[in-house]
């Protein structure tokens, strides 16, 4: 087999990036992408270590977001949006931990899915 050298991995220079935030019951997920949709960084609150029901607080979703925003700062990010999906308790969490990491914070949206009443419900439950 031949040796193949490895190309050097490219810096990228990024002014305005997007966060969309899953802030579930159970976890909170970030994933910090480019505004043409390609993915820079991601992190998750089970990353961090912690681990059962202490995923879903709050407090771990702050330690997400000041992670993400320490590792935003070698692409020379200027502004961020936050789109947020989900009912958990690490919605508001996420958006103080980069504010107070200094980043600027242009756009806050909710992008939780709603139903137009498209499945039908279960069945009433006799007891």
């Amino acid at each position: 087999m031949a040796y193949k050298k490895k190309t050097k991995k490219i810096k990228r220079k990024v002014d305005a990036v997007v966060a969309h935030v899953k802030a579930t019951f159970n976890n909170t997920l970030v994933t910090v992408t480019a505004d043409n949709g390609d993915v820079l960084l991601r992190c998750s609150s089970g990353k961090l270590g912690f681990k059962g029901s202490r995923k879903g607080t709050p407090y771990a979703a702050g330690q997400v977001a000041t992670v993400l925003a320490k590792d935003m700062i070698p692409f020379g990010v200027k502004t961020l949006e936050i789109n947020m999906q989900g009912p958990g308790s690490g919605r508001e969490a996420v958006v103080r931990g980069f504010q107070t990491a200094g980043v600027n914070i242009t756009v806050l949206r909710d992008v939780t899915p709603l139903p137009h009443n498209g499945c039908r419900a279960p069945k009433k439950r006799r007891v």
